[in-house]
């Protein structure tokens, strides 16, 4: 706008708020009750409200304020959203807890508060699934019964996932998610949280009374076209590929009982169960069983099979099977452990195993050399199948 010198400029409304605005990138603002002080249960301000009122909004990053700070109720730690009862999406509240000494994950799906009316009578039929991420979700999905016509539904449900390692509780995320089941169509996604299991601590109860989510897109710029982000998620994957073993795809665990008797100058391999193998099946499943060899099997004798769990992704054997051999001998040998899926009419399809001897790595490696060093004490740990196919296993898959 250009007037003559020594009139006054005018500057209309909508110049005015394209001008007056702060640089500097913009950041989600993820709930506006963040900026405002909270009060506790006495009135005062809340301990986590002073430090988070201080902040400018442009200080906030993407994740601030959506947990609140743990604190202990009754023995268990407490990770709360404090925010009010109309949220979008609606609340969820649930514990969890690690047992490290069974190596399982106890989730205890409470109740769900102010959910997203998802049905023509305004109300909704929720339940909550569960998965635990990276992981095949088909594999490892937990599932609550359906509540119906409620927009505050309570479930009281003990969910557990059988196998969790520490090695799990440092990288793993379990996937929460609110659905709303619909009998004449697909079901509906309501909302969903996620939490690092790093942030549990072992035999100790976390109570979580948070907001849920919309459902998380890809972590990818997102001035990406679908063409480069697609370029990023390979070129993630391969480096991942080449950086070694360890990295291997994941087909589920076997609970492994390992014990060398001295009495009878052999050892006892016992296949008590598996958790969320991968489903191998059209119907979402799998109809595994477990093989066993000790190699090297010059004579092909070593096979044992147990016998086959129809339709299940968590099986329990309750198998036990004898190699008669002198320890010294036992030493040189490698026990190899496939789980396959039974099919009738063709080939059996390789779900995934794991070789436990003196070649191997991590926790297999150490079972084994526990067993060969404590004779007549019985060793039972939890193993990864991963998606390599020993070599020997390939020609014997019947």
């Amino acid at each position: 706008m250009r007037g003559r010198r020594g009139d006054r400029m005018t500057i209309n409304i909508q110049e005015h708020m394209a001008i007056n605005v702060c640089p500097g990138p913009i950041r989600p603002i993820r709930q506006i009750s963040d900026y405002f002080p909270r009060l506790g249960p006495e009135g005062g301000r809340g301990a986590g409200a002073a430090a988070t009122s201080s902040l400018t909004p442009l200080a906030l990053s993407p994740g601030a304020g959506i947990r609140g700070t743990g604190a202990s109720e009754e023995g268990a730690e407490v990770d709360s959203y404090d925010s009010d009862d109309t949220t979008a999406l609606g609340t969820l509240e649930f514990d969890l807890l690690y047992d490290q000494a069974t190596c399982t994950l106890h989730c205890s799906i409470l109740r769900a508060k102010g959910l997203k009316p998802m049905d023509f009578n305004g109300l909704a039929d929720p339940y909550v699934k569960l998965h635990l991420l990276p992981g095949a979700c088909k594999a490892n999905k937990l599932k609550t019964k359906t509540q119906r016509n409620t927009l505050n539904p309570v479930w009281n449900e003990d969910l557990m996932y059988r196998g969790i390692t520490d090695e799990d509780i440092t990288r793993k995320v379990l996937r929460i998610s609110v659905c709303d089941e619909d009998k004449l169509s697909h079901n509906e996604f309501i909302g969903e949280t996620r939490v690092p299991l790093r942030r549990l601590k072992p035999s100790q109860k976390k109570h979580f009374n948070i907001c849920l989510e919309r459902q998380v897109p890809l972590a990818s710029p997102s001035s990406m076209t679908a063409a480069l982000r697609g370029i990023s998620c390979y070129l993630k994957e391969l480096e991942r590929a080449e950086q070694g073993q360890g990295l291997l795809e994941e087909r589920g665990r076997i609970l492994l009982r390992l014990t060398y008797s001295s009495q009878r100058q052999g050892l006892l391999v016992g296949i008590v169960r598996c958790a969320h193998l991968a489903a191998m099946d059209v119907n979402g499943y799998s109809d595994p069983y477990v093989k066993t060899y000790l190699r090297p099997d010059v004579e092909k004798k070593s096979k044992h099979k147990t016998s086959v769990k129809k339709k299940t992704l968590n099986p329990e054997f309750n198998e036990e099977f004898f190699y008669e051999m002198e320890l010294p001998g036992l030493a040189t040998k490698t026990l190899e452990v496939t789980v396959w899926d039974y099919d009738i009419g063709k080939s059996n399809d390789f779900i995934g195993g794991v070789s436990l001897g003196p070649n191997s790595r991590g926790e297999a490696l150490k079972h084994w050399r526990d067993c060969l060093r404590q004779p007549d004490v019985t060793l039972e740990r939890w193993h990864t199948l991963t998606s390599e196919l020993p070599p020997a296993a390939a020609s014997f898959s019947a």
